[in-house]
């Protein structure tokens, strides 16, 4: 069971420090929603834990089942159970998308026969509402917003990771891609998997229950509460609520 311990981290790039001490920890079969105005913080933190090497970390430690992955490559992280997904997905012409989720499997340790992992895509394709066309195409070229989500969402499905942090992922999508991706968002997040949802809207925690709902600014978590903390903020704003929490 994989616990993720973010403790007292300090995060700059380009010599301006943007995290500035944050905690948090997200334990197996947890959705936190991590929410905020522009520029506090949320995707700096996502690339950082991942390893973005544009990322410095000046302090602080990033634990998974107590071993500091600050240290890890990123290729490591990932195998220890990591996964982003991507505010702006990479388009990678030459390579379609079946290839590219076989070799990510792979590269994670699984085997299977070529018939197997085509029966496994079929069914993840299915929950996604995907046609099995989406899967010979080059990855993510050409993708409007919500095909991109959608392949992002089914690469955390195929690889089935302990802790998955999703950077934004409603970014681009309609009404309808919005239900279906946030809807197979809630079903992936099973008893062993810990998510971290960075959004900042309401409009997936209407499909999505977060177990805790955090709002970060200026780099810090200012106010930590269950799924009503997300209704407040729809109600009163980001500007309006963190000046209540600042007196």
């Amino acid at each position: 069971m994989t616990k993720l311990e973010i403790k007292d981290l300090h995060v700059s790039i380009d010599g301006k420090q943007i995290v500035k001490g944050l905690n948090l920890t997200i334990n197996p079969g947890e959705i936190h929603a991590l929410m905020g105005p522009n520029g506090s913080g949320k995707s700096t933190l996502a690339q950082a834990i991942m390893g973005h090497p544009r990322y410095t970390i000046d302090s602080g430690s990033v634990l998974l089942d107590g071993e500091d992955i600050l240290r890890m490559s990123v290729d490591k992280r990932a195998k220890k159970g990591l996964f982003l997904s991507f505010q702006y997905p990479a388009e990678v012409p030459g390579v379609s998308m079946m290839n590219f989720f076989r070799m990510a499997m792979t590269a994670q340790g699984a085997k299977m026969t070529i018939p197997e992992f085509r029966k496994i895509i079929q069914e993840k394709m299915g929950m996604l509402h995907v046609d099995e066309s989406f899967a010979k195409r080059y990855l993510n070229e050409g993708f409007s917003g919500g095909e991109k989500k959608r392949s992002e969402i089914l690469q955390m499905a195929l690889l089935n990771p302990r802790v998955a942090i999703l950077d934004e992922t409603d970014s681009g999508l309609d009404i309808d891609a919005l239900k279906i991706v946030s809807e197979s968002i809630a079903k992936l997040a099973g008893p062993d998997t810990g998510v971290l949802l960075i959004t900042h809207y309401n409009r997936m925690l209407k499909y999505i229950t977060p177990h805790y709902v955090h709002i970060m600014q200026n780099g810090k978590i200012v106010k930590s509460g269950d799924s009503s903390l997300a209704l407040q903020l729809d109600e009163k704003g980001y500007e309006n609520l963190i000046k209540e929490l600042v007196v």
